[in-house]
């Protein structure tokens, strides 16, 4: 409920007679009555009942933009996140390197471990040299990387099919995600312990095993074999979306046309 406003008279007491009131005293008590404080005067914004039912917000997620999904529309990936996010992508370099760039251009720090440095080189020229979001660190040498709301990580893991403990991991607003070209014998845990999975076009054999280790529909694990280049399923919990990636003509530039294969 709404405090009546006062009126002029209301809520301050006249001084004393005699006795000179201080002037902070004398602001307090117009700051209370409201004098001082008058402004431009607008008419009420209120809406009906009936109204409400027009109301629309243009309220998305907030987020990566990875592709589009199966009905055309946007598909969004929050890595910028205030818990520990772990992330596995089963797929192709060029995937990962999109996720890097657009990951930069919100704003993120984005860090590389990785054995294939050249692979990367033409990522960090493009960004300035590593001096605007995009660093490459060799295996087992990324530095402390402080995170926080103002300043998110990404921790991009490109170590082959049996990556090794990173010395970073997940924390707040730090998010690590791990590239696994094939799936390699340790993939089953790595995907276990994620938050979220990636898939790309993978063999039927690799296919069944990974069905099994995250529980897909057989709908799903016949069509992993015969994904396109640039179509991902991602998958979280009970949740699963196939998404195209296309890239923009600056990505196109630099990278190529979307492929599995390196």
């Amino acid at each position: 409920m709404r405090t009546p406003a006062l009126s002029p008279t209301q809520g301050a007491q006249p001084p004393a007679t005699g006795s000179p009131q201080p002037a902070s005293r004398r602001t307090r008590d117009l700051l209370r009555t409201g004098l001082g404080l008058l402004g431009p005067r607008h008419g009420r914004h209120t809406l009906s009942a009936d109204e409400l039912d027009t109301l629309s917000l243009p309220i998305g997620d907030d987020g990566v933009i990875i592709g589009v999904d199966a009905e055309g529309q946007p598909a969004v990936l929050g890595l910028n996140r205030p818990t520990p996010y772990e992330v596995v992508l089963i797929g192709g370099l060029w995937t990962a390197q999109v996720l890097a760039l657009r990951a930069a251009a919100t704003g993120a720090r984005v860090a590389v471990e990785t054995g294939r440095a050249p692979a990367w080189s033409q990522l960090v020229h493009a960004m300035g040299g590593g001096q605007n979001g995009l660093a490459v660190y060799d295996v087992g040498r990324v530095p402390p990387l402080g995170a926080s709301a103002g300043t998110p990580v990404l921790v991009v893991r490109d170590c082959g099919m049996r990556p090794p403990h990173g010395r970073v991991v997940s924390g707040p607003w730090r998010t690590v995600l791990t590239l696994l070209p094939y799936l390699s014998p340790v993939a089953p845990r790595l995907v276990r312990q994620a938050r979220l999975v990636g898939v790309q076009r993978i063999s039927p054999d690799e296919s069944v095993e990974l069905g099994r280790a995250i529980a897909l529909p057989r709908s799903d694990v016949d069509a992993l074999p015969t994904l396109a280049d640039g179509i991902t399923l991602w998958c979280a919990d009970r949740d699963r979306q196939y998404v195209m990636t296309q890239p923009t003509d600056p990505e196109l530039g630099l990278l190529g046309t979307p492929r599995r294969m390196d």
